[in-house]
């Protein structure tokens, strides 16, 4: 394709395809595609051909009929003729930076001759407008030459407006611009004037007008004194003018290599560059000047009209020139922050107090949208009680007025005094749109040279139309005049200096408030689609949405941001009280006592809780302070509006912070755990249950803030921690300690690193040589398994009891192998309970006893720590919510016996989701239920669960030759944990029996006589060293029997003697007294 390309380019437009088929074969291969390809592109130029013959036709027909323009006489007709030229030579300026230009319609052109036999017809007058238009400015000189009269008179009419429209900011305060309180007394009288649309006509608009006009027209300049001073005066404002969107002219650089190119221009060159020199230098100081009063001034009467909305309707023609002195000065510097990259003082393109200004077009654009009823009621009595008037006065005056005219002037006096306010409170649609277009017409038929009623005599017609033209746009075409005045959507394509000029008002404090404008800035953009350009849709939509989310997102992360930080600070004030904070001061005060002596110099005077609070001088800020004020300022700005519409869609500010504060408080509750896999170090539950209740009140406290359903947003996050996963599938509360508790506290409890001490109610710590502190009890007493209960909540100790469950029934598969292991050997032993000696014989057969016992050691230690979170769950559910906790409990009690095992275990299930314990644990049932051996039958899981209790039963004199076996009556355990054997074989037993359908009390009973019969035959025992703790073995008979409900001590009584209890009992207290004795 690339041969074809070059071909195309060289020879166009004298493409001949039939001659050229080597060159253009590839062309002719993929003729189709390129066809349809190209075709939209092809009759886009050809848009702009036949756009250029009705330009010329009008162009000529105005100068023919000798047409009169001035600005304040016939607005609409001179406005549209500047717009028309402006618009024309924008066009051909953007036609010519199309580089593809000649590629595009020569290869559309050759496609089509391929295709169709024959060339389209307008290619030829299309090629040529492309060859013409190779050097554009020159062309349009020569084009303009014949209608430079026309051109300059309709710019010299703007030579007073534009002076005194192009001052600078001091000149406005002298002359109190927009002010409502300067001239009080005249507060209530009707803002009017002569010129009324001129008055918020865009200072930008007039810029472009003045600069292509000449710059079309050049030889004005020499012919004009006036012209000269207008064009010069032009020069000083900007350096770029707009073509369209983002497509700027850089206005000094184009014109002087145009004025250069011909003779005779010297002075104007030089003109020109001492212009540029003065626009380089001064313009960025006027401009920001302007913008610095505009934002006082525009704060001043949007806040006066805001309290006296009355003031709208004498006063409607202030708020239209502020939104379009605002809007210019705007998109003047987006303009020049975008396309000047190299400057000396880059802060005159650069303004952080932007925000400000766009914030209060915003405001007075909602204002007027509010009080339409005001303005609608104000000015249907205006038109009715004095335009009516004195355009019928107008008329009477005039000395010639043709029929033609004099009906339709008549008609518009009758239309106007036939209005009614009844009309404004039956809520009528207003439509006066026939009579703008009949005065528009009449402006045309009025202006040429030889008119019956010519205007340019007769200025007053045009004046008073002027105003009544305003007054009805304001009934009927607010949105349209609104968007005349403030439309921002051109902002849509300059995205990067926007984006930096929200940076900066991030950056600035006292304009956090005004942020808001950013996003509502992006409501503008729909305005720039266009229903031929149905294309741009999606690309507009995307970039509006892009950018307001964007923005959004800024704001919600740093007012987020400071919550969390403003939590955290709070946070470290509630950690102070802590109780292990108060040990330095209760020691001090002991050494005062004691009179001891002072610690050293070294160590730092910590302060006490509350010494923050206390101030000598207001004036110190706090971090506090700064963050307080600046969640105050981004609060106002989130909540400014409800909710706004970008491109159909509806934006809602506080739900962007409402979803950052949900991810941060998230992410800052698990960092408060501060859990390390590596280390295995965690916070204690009740330490984060202390910060969590910090962050909780003051995010609360954030009401009266930023207006946000808190509630909703820490039931949320609370809600997540308690399950294994939050939101977004990270880690909880929930899952650190669940891990926590089986990888570190029960894990070194089955190591025998930690004991399970019932006298206390938590596990504790052996203290080992060598390793570093660690105390198991400030992690399981019963204040931390509360405060875990709170921190974790039901689903989160239903998903811990799930997990310490799948621990047991694993625990029990194993149990379950090594019976197998030994099942023909615990038949016999259960068949020989009432034969000692029989049994004696049988016990050394048995293999891996002492793995039967550890496990459910482990077994017990992992119910018995369950037994204490479902304790803490149990007291705080119950503080919570007695009134659900109390039925529930009035249930647990009904059930008995005879109850149905299927209802009974939905009972349970429910008690034990509220804490309460039961006697068959129903997450146990579910669990060792699916943990059946594979291919057994009921029969034989229900055998093998039978032989388990005979093979735990059998193995218990073995516990008797451990050193650690020995019971100690301060913790009311033993050392080595074998103290929640009981728990475990009460339980597992209850549940594989509840599972099998049997009487758990038979077979209990059954176990209680077979560990009888067999720690009774330790008394037979002669090696001293497998019974000497004998008496402290015999302790846990006692411990079965009180942990079961199913069990009493006479049962007891029946085969194991109480007497011997009671003996074992006095002899362990001995020896816990003996070994407390210090030996001498």
């Amino acid at each position: 394709m690339e041969p074809s390309i070059k071909f195309i380019n060289k020879k166009f437009p004298h493409l001949d395809v039939r001659s050229s088929t080597q060159h253009l074969g590839p062309v002719h291969k993929d003729k189709g595609d390129i066809v349809r390809a190209l075709g939209p592109f092809y009759h886009s130029f050809l848009d702009v051909l036949e756009f250029r013959d009705h330009v010329y036709e009008l162009l000529n027909t105005i100068d023919a009929s000798q047409c009169f323009f001035d600005i304040h006489v016939n607005y609409d007709f001179t406005k549209s003729y500047l717009d028309l030229v402006v618009t024309y030579v924008s066009l051909v300026l953007l036609l010519a930076r199309t580089e593809d230009r000649r590629l595009l319609i020569g290869m559309y052109h050759c496609a089509h001759e391929m295709s169709h036999g024959t060339s389209d017809p307008s290619f030829a007058r299309l090629g040529q407008m492309v060859l013409e238009y190779d050097h554009p400015l020159k062309k349009l000189t020569e084009e303009f030459g014949p209608h430079t009269k026309a051109v300059t008179s309709a710019l010299l009419s703007l030579h007073f407006l534009f002076a005194r429209r192009n001052q600078g900011a001091e000149q406005w305060r002298s002359d109190q611009l927009l002010s409502l309180l300067s001239t009080s007394g005249t507060m209530l009288s009707p803002a009017s004037s002569d010129t009324m649309a001129c008055e918020y006509l865009s200072l930008e608009v007039m810029e472009r007008w003045i600069l292509m006009g000449f710059l079309v027209c050049p030889g004005a300049l020499g012919s004009s004194p006036q012209c000269l001073e207008l064009w010069r005066l032009a020069l000083q404002g900007s350096l770029y003018i707009t073509l369209l969107r983002d497509e700027a002219l850089q206005i000094h650089k184009v014109t002087e290599e145009l004025l250069s190119s011909f003779k005779g221009y010297g002075k104007r060159v030089a003109d020109l560059k001492e212009c540029k020199e003065h626009a380089v230098a001064h313009s960025g100081s006027l401009h920001r000047g302007r913008r610095a009063y505009l934002r006082g001034a525009v704060r001043e009467l949007e806040a006066l009209l805001e309290d006296q909305p009355g003031l709208l309707g004498p006063k409607a023609l202030f708020v239209f020139m502020a939104l379009s002195f605002c809007r210019d000065e705007v998109s003047w510097l987006v303009r020049h922050a975008e396309h000047v990259t190299k400057t000396k003082t880059p802060e005159d393109f650069a303004d952080s107090h932007v925000a400000e200004l766009l914030f209060h077009m915003e405001q007075l654009r909602s204002l007027v949208r509010r009080q339409v009823g005001v303005l609608q009621r104000y000015h249907i009595q205006y038109l009715a009680r004095f335009d009516a008037l004195v355009l019928s006065e107008v008329i009477q005056n005039l000395s010639v007025c043709p029929e033609e005219e004099s009906i339709i002037l008549s008609s518009f006096v009758s239309s106007l005094s036939a209005l009614s306010v009844k009309e404004v409170d039956d809520k009528e649609q207003f439509d006066f749109t026939p009579l703008r277009l009949d005065w528009f017409r009449l402006q045309a038929y009025t202006s040429v040279a030889k008119a019956s009623l010519p205007l340019g005599s007769n200025p007053d017609v045009g004046r008073i139309m002027n105003l009544i033209v305003f007054h009805t746009k304001l009934l009927d075409s607010l949105e349209e005049l609104l968007a005349e005045a403030s439309d921002l959507s051109d902002l849509c394509f300059y995205p990067r200096p926007v984006e930096k000029m929200f940076v900066a008002t991030m950056e600035e404090p006292s304009m956090l408030r005004y942020s808001i404008a950013f996003p509502l800035l992006c409501s503008h953009f729909s305005r720039c689609i266009h229903p031929m350009c149905p294309e741009e849709y999606p690309h507009l939509k995307a970039i509006a949405l892009g950018l307001c989310n964007k923005f959004l997102e800024e704001m919600a992360r740093q007012a987020s941001a400071c919550v969390m930080d403003a939590c955290a600070e709070q946070h470290n004030l509630s950690e102070q009280l802590l109780p292990k904070h108060c040990a330095s001061t209760v020691s001090k005060a002991r050494n005062k006592k004691a009179l001891k002596q002072p610690a050293k110099k070294g160590e730092p005077e910590r302060d006490k809780p509350g010494a923050e609070s206390q101030r000598k001088d207001r004036t110190l800020t706090t971090n506090m302070d700064k963050l307080h004020l600046t969640l105050a300022e981004l609060s106002l700005s989130l909540n400014h509006v409800l909710n706004f519409t970008v491109f159909e869609h509806t934006v809602t500010p506080a739900e962007y912070l409402s979803s950052h504060l949900e991810t941060r408080f998230t992410k800052a509750i698990v960092a408060m755990a501060g859990y390390s896999q590596a280390t295995q170090e965690v916070a204690r539950p009740s330490e984060v249950l202390v910060g969590l209740s910090a962050y909780v009140t003051f995010i609360q406290s954030l009401g009266q803030f930023v207006g946000l359903d808190t509630g909703r947003i820490i039931r949320s996050v609370l809600l997540q921690q308690t399950q294994p996963r939050d939101a977004v599938g990270e880690q909880t509360l929930t899952t650190i300690y669940t891990n926590w508790y089986l990888e570190a506290l029960l894990r070194q409890a089955s190591t025998g690193a930690i004991v399970l001490a019932p006298a206390l109610q938590a596990f504790t710590t052996v203290p080992r040589e060598g390793e570093p502190p660690f105390s198991a009890a400030e992690f399981s007493d019963v204040s931390e398994m509360r405060a875990l209960a709170e921190l974790i909540g039901p689903y989160g100790m239903k998903f811990l009891s799930d997990n310490l469950m799948w621990h047991v029934g694993s625990q029990v598969t194993e149990l379950k192998k090594l019976v197998n292991e030994n099942m023909d050997t615990l038949v016999q032993l259960r068949s020989s309970s009432c034969k000692p000696e029989q049994m004696a014989a049988l016990l050394p057969r048995l293999t891996s006893a002492e793995n039967v016992l550890k496990r459910m050691t482990i077994i017990g230690e992992i119910l018995s720590f369950r037994a204490m979170a479902q304790q803490g769950l149990r007291e705080v559910f119950s503080h919570h919510c007695p009134f659900l906790m109390g039925p529930i409990e009035c249930l647990t009690d009904v059930v008995t016996p005879d109850t149905d095992i299927q209802v009974t275990l939905s009972i349970f299930e429910l008690a034990s989701a509220a804490g309460i314990p039961c006697e068959v644990d129903p997450a146990l049932v579910n669990v060792l239920a699916g943990s059946k051996t594979e291919g057994s039958s009921p029969e034989e899981d229900y055998k093998v669960a039978c032989l388990l209790l005979v093979f735990v039963a059998v193995s218990l004199p073995l516990l008797a030759s451990d050193p650690a076996s020995v019971y100690n009556t301060e913790m009311d355990g033993y050392n080595n944990n074998i103290h929640c054997l009981a728990k475990a074989i009460i339980h597992v037993s209850a549940a594989l029996f509840t599972i099998h359908n049997k009487n758990i009390e038979t077979h209990l009973k059954e176990f209680l006589l077979l560990a009888s019969v067999s720690l009774l035959q330790l008394g037979q025992e002669t090696d001293k060293l497998r019974a000497r703790n004998r008496d402290s073995i015999s302790l846990l008979m006692q411990l079965i029997v009180a942990e079961s409900s199913f069990l009493t001590v006479d049962m007891l009584e029946t085969c194991f003697p109480y007497v011997l209890l009671r003996n074992a009992y006095r002899e362990v207290c001995r020896e816990n007294l003996l070994s407390r004795v210090p030996s001498h």
